[in-house]
């Protein structure tokens, strides 16, 4: 079985803690940075690109770019404009396919957005996934009863609905022990 290394929106505009709220998992990029230390297959790297007015993950803007944390020269560079990675330029399904890539490791921001997303078509498409917890962090969120959420929260709820299903939910010691 060959797998990829999917990171996926790990972009400056993610520090802005004024405009997405508090976030978990301080030790994220640590995990991210050690996940591509210890990576010797393929690297998919994902950009948001988003067209939404005012988002500061908007190209041209500063918060577009990628986090010092990624380093080095993806395989392959996907930007998107929605919350899967399958739904980027290129096509990343077509990607793996056309180079016998079974399976994913999946790391990045946002855990219940992005990241969970991509997880969920990852294993739908029918690859082996592992997605690395303790290498993605969320915000709080407040849901329409007007009820917060911390980040913490969503992560365990993303990683409940997840393993087992979509994915095998592990840490990055885990993974690099393996």
């Amino acid at each position: 079985m060959s797998t990829a290394l999917l990171v996926i929106d790990v972009q400056k505009a993610f520090d802005d803690a004024d405009f997405w709220g508090p976030r978990n998992n301080p030790e994220c990029e640590a995990n991210i940075a050690a996940l591509l230390a210890a990576w010797e297959g393929p690297r998919v790297y994902v950009r948001h690109d988003s067209d939404e007015p005012g988002s500061p993950l908007a190209p041209g803007h500063p918060g577009n770019a990628f986090k010092d944390v990624i380093s080095g020269e993806p395989d392959l560079l996907v930007t998107k404009r929605t919350n899967s990675a399958f739904y980027g330029e290129p096509d990343l399904h077509e990607w793996l396919q056309t180079r016998g890539i079974d399976g994913l490791v999946i790391c990045g921001i946002t855990t219940n957005h992005c990241v969970e997303t991509t997880t969920r078509m990852a294993g739908n498409l029918g690859y082996d996934v592992r997605l690395v917890l303790d290498a993605t962090h969320t915000f709080d969120r407040r849901g329409p009863d007007g009820t917060v959420l911390t980040a913490d929260e969503l992560a365990r709820a993303t990683a409940a609905s997840i393993h087992g299903e979509f994915a095998t939910v592990l840490s990055t010691r885990e993974l690099t022990d393996e």
